[in-house]
């Protein structure tokens, strides 16, 4: 299942001075290649996406029978297209550098320098299920997307991989790297230590309680109506309403199936996220590399005093707004004591429930009349938080340690009240804000962040005062 190499290897950019040959700690591999059923299954994948390409209107116009040819047509150079594509697709391990190839006119080979490697993301569609294989999913370090997916694999291979990945990436010991170096047999992962386990009866509850699912049955009594009202009924007209209805449904169906049997687990200063009912996942997300930790209140689970708990990652791709089904989760639903110990894993020593929130300057009132109240920021001797959200609270925690700059920003209403909002900035994840303080705070509470956090990253060093100037007046 290997192939000689279409092109030369590239020079290795990311090697320090002083650094030996990428190539002289562990022996390249031959190129190896996907699994022979790769085409198949991303032709049926892409079954659904061309049927819903051609669209109701399609089939309302030119009729089932060449509807049905249209679709085959489509799906034999979709099978075509991917054979090709797999034929001359190919990756392996030099050194410390994963090297994907591909492209048939044009011949392209990524270099992917394991250092800059985040995580490595396990998948498993179902159809990937039904056939034994899985795909892997790499995140680097400044990557907008996952990097150079390899699907698909079997599952034991995909699981040997990431591990391998993962040690030579740093992610182990350093007596482990050593063995590895020496090109002897990658050592097995240390046990890993359950955290928790979602109950799926609290997930079902959890998204039934959202607006989309509260307020379908009114939807439904108004579409019922529509149709009682009409006198003729259209297959298009039925096909369409029906699809704006599954579109209000998406959001809290792709939540459950996401977070299907969501388990939680520690393993070699990592946190280990598995789940899915329809495509499993088992992703790892490093300790040293989360920014920060959102907590999130929705109004409907305040009865149950319900919360879930969301990281943000360096170097992993965020999820699109208002989807957080694939952007990882540290806890779907649960409890506040719960949270208290999954939060105690991800950041030690931050607990929710004492983090002192002070309320912004009562000037604020005339910014936010209605939440001004529920704002809120504080500073522990280990994170910046801040408080938000007026029907749906949220609260987000940054260690001192992952803050990249500070900044004090005064909007022209802000001016004249005499208030400044200080932001506590992240590397590419999120903001902490402390909002609508009155200027003088503002500038002492810049100063303190960025004493904490140059104190954060260098512990051993003494740490200095510096109070920025305010500028002057314009």
């Amino acid at each position: 299942m290997s192939e000689p190499s279409g092109s030369g290897p590239p020079p290795a950019a990311s090697r320090t001075a002083g650094e030996p040959h990428a190539t002289t700690a562990v022996a390249a591999e031959p190129r190896r290649r996907l699994h022979p059923l790769t085409p198949w299954l991303k032709g049926a994948r892409a079954l659904a996406v061309i049927i819903a390409a051609l669209s109701w209107q399609t089939l309302g116009r030119v009729g089932l029978g060449w509807f049905a040819a249209m679709v085959v047509a489509a799906l034999i150079g979709q099978l075509v297209l991917s054979a090709v594509s797999w034929y001359f697709t190919g990756y392996q391990v030099v050194g410390r550098e994963l090297r994907i190839h591909e492209g048939l006119v044009f011949r392209r080979t990524r270099a992917i320098p394991l250092e800059r490697l985040q995580s490595v993301e396990v998948v498993r569609p179902l159809l990937a299920q039904l056939t034994g294989l899985a795909e892997l999913r790499l995140e680097v370090v400044g990557g907008g997307k996952t990097e150079a997916p390899l699907a698909f694999l079997t599952a034991d291979e995909a699981r040997t991989l990431r591990e391998r990945l993962l040690v030579l990436a740093g992610k182990a010991s350093a007596p482990v790297l050593a063995e590895v170096a020496e090109g002897e047999p990658a050592p097995t992962a240390h046990a890993e230590r359950p955290i928790h386990a979602v109950a799926n009866r609290d997930l079902l509850v959890s998204q039934l309680l959202t607006p989309q699912t509260v307020f379908l049955p009114f939807g439904v009594a108004f579409v019922v109506i529509q149709f009682v009202s009409e006198a003729t009924w259209s297959f298009i007209g039925i096909a369409s309403t029906l699809t704006a209805m599954a579109g209000v449904l998406l959001q809290p169906v792709r939540r459950i199936l996401a977070d299907w049997n969501f388990r939680l687990a520690s393993q070699d200063s990592s946190l280990r996220l598995r789940g899915g009912l329809l495509e499993t996942r088992s992703q790892t997300v490093p300790l040293d590399r989360l920014q920060a930790v959102t907590a999130t209140w929705p109004l409907l689970w305040r009865g149950k005093r319900w919360l879930r708990l969301r990281p943000h990652v360096a170097g992993v791709a965020a999820p699109t707004s208002g989807d957080e089904s694939g952007g990882g989760r540290l806890l779907p639903v649960g409890t506040p004591e719960t949270a208290r110990s999954v939060l105690a894993e991800a950041l030690p020593g931050v607990a929710l429930d004492e983090i002192p929130f002070t309320p912004p300057s009562r000037r604020a009132r005339w910014l936010h009349p209605l939440a001004w109240r529920v704002l809120g920021s504080a500073l522990t001797d280990r994170v910046v938080a801040h408080r938000e959200g007026l029907l749906t609270r949220e609260v987000l925690v940054v260690p001192f340690a992952r803050i990249q700059s500070v900044r004090v920003v005064r909007g022209p209403l802000q001016r004249r009240l005499g208030l400044a909002t200080v932001y506590a900035d992240t590397a590419g994840g999120p903001s902490a804000a402390a909002r609508d303080r009155d200027v003088s705070e503002a500038w002492e509470l810049a100063a303190t962040l960025a004493e904490r956090s140059r104190a954060a990253r260098q512990p051993s060093a003494a740490p200095t005062t510096a109070h920025p100037a305010p500028p002057p007046e314009t």
